[in-house]
């Protein structure tokens, strides 16, 4: 799934409190979740979006955290035992190929891949990977910073989806960077 992927020390950086000013995990994912949820990250990096995903799902609801770097997930799980919602995340090593997620075919209810399909090396398994996880209805957020992906860029990323199967949602409320909403047909 990597091609070039954010180092270990750029994670820390991503877990400044001055970034909620920016991007505040709630108003961007909020309108998307529900309690009892079942939510896919991929590229959690140390937490930025899981813990308070994970709050939002609430203690029958899920975040399945997949990510290439075991640094990441370690950060991942200190932060998350230390906030007493490690039982509500599941990390998973990414190892060789695909982001095996097998087990949880058609159980996903929504996928959050924010700022990190820029770095995926194959988008076509990586979207497909993705539909497949996703129940019927479900529905995929992109957001991508536009400082690294270009207007064309993001335009081949969403074809990529929608090649996988994917459709347009309704759009977004206003987010920064680059975002679609899609959606995994009935």
């Amino acid at each position: 799934m990597a091609g070039h992927v954010c180092p270990p020390f750029i994670g820390y950086l991503l877990l400044s409190p001055f970034r909620k000013l920016l991007e505040n995990p709630r108003k961007i994912l909020g309108p998307f979740i529900q309690t009892g949820m079942t939510v896919l990250e991929p590229g959690p990096a140390m937490g930025f979006f899981t813990l308070p995903l994970a709050r939002m799902v609430g203690p029958q609801g899920k975040v399945v955290a997949v990510e290439v770097q075991q640094k990441m997930l370690d950060v991942l799980g200190k932060r998350s035992r230390k906030a007493g919602l490690d039982d509500r995340i599941d990390p998973r090593l990414i190892k060789n190929g695909g982001m095996g997620l097998s087990d949880l075919e058609g159980k996903i209810d929504f996928a959050a891949a924010l700022h990190m399909v820029h770095e995926v090396s194959d988008p076509a398994a990586f979207f497909k990977d993705v539909f497949s996880a996703l129940k019927p209805g479900g529905r995929l957020l992109i957001v991508e910073p536009k400082g690294h992906v270009t207007k064309a860029a993001f335009e081949k990323t969403q074809d990529a989806a929608k090649t996988a199967g994917f459709t347009p949602a309704e759009p977004p409320a206003k987010i920064r960077g680059r975002c679609a909403l899609l959606s995994k047909p009935d």
